[in-house]
């Protein structure tokens, strides 16, 4: 089985471009997440991407994370398949459509010499309401709410882009948090019954922000894009910041921006090749 790593700012996946692939080589998607996914022993990655057919958009997406959950949207690795799209002659348009779990997403790719530098996703609208997230809590929003996790008490606030995110703002450098003690306490938290994503975000000003990211399913991860529209969704909620921001992260940076007239988030940002190779038994 041909496979294709690629990264959108450090968040890495292994892609199998199913419109050239037998399914039979693939078998079963979620078993060779877990293995493909392991590092030392598999390529390591964050998780598996099949780019598959679609009857209503140019693409299908199917996206399982390092332990095999299957996901509804991944922001960085949608601008991954727009780049391996286009350069790889799938498509010649600039525009096209992508489908995810969490619906049809449109994809604008700025290209130079047959090479796509950065990628602009439309995230969809962000939902809002705790039974539209999967947060077991009552009220039309979750903001700033107090949880307990990790032996201390947060202020989350909640939203779904296509997936469940808790945001928590932080006054320092989340850098210096024990994401491998947080992050877990926050995924498998009892409010969360499919568990959650979550964002661990320091304010830097009106137009940017800080964030780690620890993802359901992978753990910490060096960029998310769905849990950058949600932290702009959540700071901007929260009169913290403007609609648009650069969302600094382990692995790059992210323009989003939460469009007041249609209500949908966007990311911009670039996405990049790591090498290609052949999975199968030794």
């Amino acid at each position: 089985m041909r496979f294709i790593k690629m990264h959108g700012i450090g968040n890495d996946y292994v892609f199998v471009d199913c419109l050239g692939e037998r399914p039979e080589r693939i078998g079963d998607p979620a078993a060779l997440a877990v293995e493909i996914s392991r590092p030392h022993f598999g390529v390591g990655s964050d998780g598996l991407v099949l780019i598959e057919p679609s009857q209503i958009a140019d693409f299908s997406m199917r996206i399982f994370n390092a332990d095999g959950s299957e996901a509804e949207m991944c922001g960085n690795a949608s601008r991954c398949i727009g780049k391996y799209a286009y350069e790889r002659g799938l498509t010649r348009r600039q525009e096209i459509t992508l489908e995810t779990k969490a619906g049809v997403r449109t994809l604008w790719l700025s290209a130079r010499d047959g090479v796509v530098t950065s990628v602009r996703v439309d995230m969809g609208e962000p939902r809002l309401r705790p039974g539209e997230i999967g947060v077991d809590l009552p009220g039309e929003r979750v903001l700033l709410a107090p949880i307990q996790a990790a032996g201390r008490t947060w202020q989350m606030t909640c939203v779904s882009v296509g997936n469940p995110h808790a945001v928590v703002f932080v006054e320092e450098d989340p850098a210096g948090l024990d994401l491998q003690t947080v992050g877990p306490a926050f995924e498998n938290h009892p409010l969360f019954p499919q568990r959650t994503n979550a964002e661990f975000v320091q304010v830097l000003g009106r137009d940017a922000l800080r964030m780690r990211v620890w993802e359901r399913g992978s753990g910490e991860t060096q960029a998310c894009g769905t849990g950058a529209c949600a932290a702009l969704v959540a700071s901007s909620l929260c009169s913290l910041t403007n609609r648009r921001a650069t969302v600094h992260l382990a692995g790059g940076d992210l323009d989003v921006e939460w469009d007041p007239y249609s209500g949908h988030a966007f990311i911009t940002g670039p996405a990049a090749f790591v090498y290609e190779g052949e999975w199968g038994p030794s």
